[in-house]
């Protein structure tokens, strides 16, 4: 049977196809009489046949050659109910993973016969591991999926044949309660659950697990034994095979079901809990869960889901053990809570409540909070002290390094001494439990530390400050007025031009560039044990992250944030970086290696192009790398939005040419730069003086100091 005869195609997957964006797969439906007609699907939402997709694509030349992961992608399309097969699929994967390369390779080919007996017997070992995989049956008529699935594995890795998977999945369950834990995000979360002396809990337990990426983030970090119960079975079979390939020798649990309701590791007390739960579900089970002896700091109002799975999470802790939540900020302060919240904080079962900047996880446009919860020792006196951590005051633009600069510094120094710890004016404080349990009991970090800090406000101080960062910005304007002056920008013909250009694929092809990417850190020895996370020793070579290009300041990581066990790309001059993730509401950036940073090592999540400078200019290359329009169309992936660097396109043009654009090129770095420079300076004294103004501790000027 001819694999593609029957598939249908959506246009996003068409986008993916051709390496577009879904906009330009909408322009051309609208603007080309010649594209296919809708084969299937709805009014809304259209489906297309494939092979007439592929025909009107080649002859345009848009078509480019097909990736294992494009062929996987296929496969599932030619049956209906290819949810169900991408599910029983999650074994394969495993067990493919399992073997050795030689092994692995021969798989695909294999004849049909031999192949789907050797399936069945594979995925039957591990089926019970794969919540919804029990009564997987392969037909024969599965021999082209699997197939397919396989050469994803032997060509792409374990890792991105479940990512395929997961893309059909996800489309399957409609998308909801599917949002992800972005990893900067789970990191700093697990990290919060590191004690005192830097041990890592080894027992954890997420009961709304999703696709497992905060357990993951807790395996990375040092947990050996990883429990998760999501109500989703497509999102828990996802969990355990990603759990069993990222952390093999972890002792790993994932259950489906409703976690409130119907909680499947009841007799189970975790060193430590990660939970991001599903926010603003009435229907949780009040009416059933009434009496349920979870509810030790009261009975959750319907209005308050999110105060039930606190409860559920410190239920299964042991006695000082710990748990970091992802909740949105109205829990913080809405009045149906504050009888919970109040008995919370009174037992000492509240540690630490941190407001996190917009855009850190769904939903992007609000600034959510992160609760670090303790259960309560019977037989030591409860703490004094709630810590407040406010990382958005001076984050706005979600700069992860600085997010977790400023929450662990603040977490670990509350730890250390939390009778003395005096925090940092507007950012932390160390709040007395009797000034939180007033009648509100507004948990609301931003409005419990502006209270706190006007109290410690140093007038002489703050005009001092204040005085060196008009001098900031008196020098930022200067240079951006300086860069600002009119260049000499002629216009091209009466038509755009039009060059030809290749790809980044050719390009490495042909020599012309070499193209190096350090993968994000998994924290594994050799013996796939994983390890915590270390600090970083004095003197250690700095090493770039993806945040110093967005924000072009030096190197400020370490040889903490980076893999260990491998080789580590170090910068060379005249390289170009380029941001691999694109962060909402901005598109990628790119530029070259200063002359400072070369010898740095390169961090995760950035692209770094070495150029050979006989032939490619590295301003010239930077600049056309970034194109919005070119980046665009290279992005993959939906939450988790990154670029694709052998897909990007570079015109092909003389190396003088090159030259000329490079130079122009650098020049419009140079001004960004500039500009944002005195916009942070401004941004700065302004706040600096408003401050001072507002809270008493400045005078207009002119008013004297009377």
């Amino acid at each position: 049977m001819n694999q593609q005869a029957s598939a249908h195609v959506t246009a996003a997957d068409i986008s993916r196809l051709a390496g577009v964006t879904r906009a330009t797969v909408s322009n051309w439906r609208r603007r080309h009489p010649d594209f296919p007609a809708p084969a299937g699907g709805t009014d809304t939402s259209p489906t297309y046949d494939l092979d007439a997709v592929r025909a009107w694509l080649s002859a345009r030349g848009q078509l480019p050659e097909d990736t294992p992961a494009d062929r996987l992608r296929t496969a599932l399309r030619t049956r209906p109910g290819n949810g169900e097969l991408a599910l029983h699929l999650l074994p394969v994967v495993l067990a493919a993973a399992r073997l050795d390369r030689s092994e692995r390779e021969a798989l695909p080919e294999l004849r049909d016969d031999a192949l789907l007996r050797w399936v069945r017997s594979a995925a039957d070992d591990g089926a019970q591991d794969i919540p919804g995989t029990e009564d997987a049956a392969y037909a024969p008529e599965a021999a082209g999926p699997l197939r397919a699935l396989l050469q994803c594995v032997v060509t792409d890795g374990a890792e991105a044949a479940t990512d395929v998977l997961a893309e059909r999945l996800l489309e399957d369950t409609g998308g909801t309660g599917t949002y992800l834990t972005p990893r900067p995000l789970a990191d700093l979360m697990a990290r919060l659950l590191t004690d005192s002396a830097g041990a890592f809990p080894a027992s954890v337990l997420d009961p709304a697990c999703g696709t497992g990426s905060l357990l993951a983030a807790a395996a990375s970090a040092g947990a050996t034994a990883l429990h998760g119960q999501d109500v989703l079975v497509a999102q828990a079979a996802q969990a355990a095979a990603r759990l069993r390939l990222s952390a093999p020798d972890a002792a790993i649990s994932v259950r489906t079901g409703d976690s409130l309701r119907a909680d499947a590791f009841k007799l189970l007390t975790a060193d430590a809990v990660l939970c991001n739960p599903p926010y603003g579900v009435r229907d949780w089970g009040h009416d059933d869960l009434a009496y349920d002896q979870r509810w030790a700091y009261g009975v959750p109002p319907k209005s308050e889901p999110e105060l039930a799975w606190v409860q559920h999470c410190l239920a299964h802790l042991t006695p000082r053990g710990r748990a970091v939540l992802l909740m949105p900020p109205a829990v913080a302060e809405r009045t149906a809570g504050r009888r919970i919240r109040a008995q919370l904080v009174r037992d000492g079962a509240l540690r630490a409540v941190v407001s996190l900047p917009p855009g850190a996880a769904t939903p992007l446009h609000i600034g959510l909070h992160l609760w670090v919860l303790e259960r309560p020792d019977p037989q030591a006196e409860a703490p004094g002290t709630v810590l407040l951590v406010d990382a958005a005051a001076e984050n706005r633009d979600l700069d992860w390094a600085a997010v977790n600069d400023t929450v662990l510094s603040a977490w670990r120094a509350y730890l250390a001494d939390q009778g003395d710890f005096t925090g940092a004016p507007r950012i932390a404080t160390a709040m007395p439990v009797t000034d939180l349990l007033d009648e509100a009991v507004d948990l609301t970090p931003a409005r419990r530390i502006r209270t706190a800090s006007r109290q410690a406000l140093h007038p002489v101080l703050l005009a001092r400050q204040a005085s060196e960062l008009y001098d900031q910005l008196r020098q930022g304007a200067t240079n951006l007025v300086g860069l600002s002056t009119h260049g000499d920008w002629p216009p091209a013909d009466d038509r755009p031009r039009d060059w030809r250009t290749a790809t980044v694929a050719d390009l490495l092809r042909g020599g012309a560039l070499s193209l190096l990417h350090t993968a994000p850190p998994g924290r594994r020895t050799r013996s796939g044990q994983p390890q915590p996370r270390p600090e970083a020793e004095p003197g250690a070579r700095p090493a770039l992250t993806a945040a110093d290009v967005f924000e072009n300041r030096p190197a400020s990581g370490t040889e903490a944030d980076l893999p260990t066990g491998v080789a580590l790309p170090l910068v060379q001059g005249s390289d170009v970086l380029l941001t691999e993730i694109l962060r909402v509401g901005r598109t990628a950036v790119a530029r070259v290696v200063e002359p400072g940073e070369a010898g740095c090592f390169l961090g995760p999540h950035l692209l770094l192009f070495r150029p050979d400078r006989r032939r490619l200019d590295p301003w010239f290359l930077a600049g056309f790398l970034a194109a919005e329009q070119n980046v665009n169309a290279a992005a993959t992936g939906t939450s988790l939005v990154r670029v694709d660097p052998r897909r990007l396109r570079v015109p092909l043009l003389p190396l003088a040419e090159q030259q000329r654009y490079g130079a122009a090129f650098r020049r419009l770095h140079e001004l960004r730069t500039a500009a944002r420079r005195a916009d942070q300076a401004a941004e700065e004294v302004t706040r600096l003086l408003g401050t001072g103004l507002t809270d008493g501790a400045l005078l207009p000027d002119g008013h004297g100091s009377a």
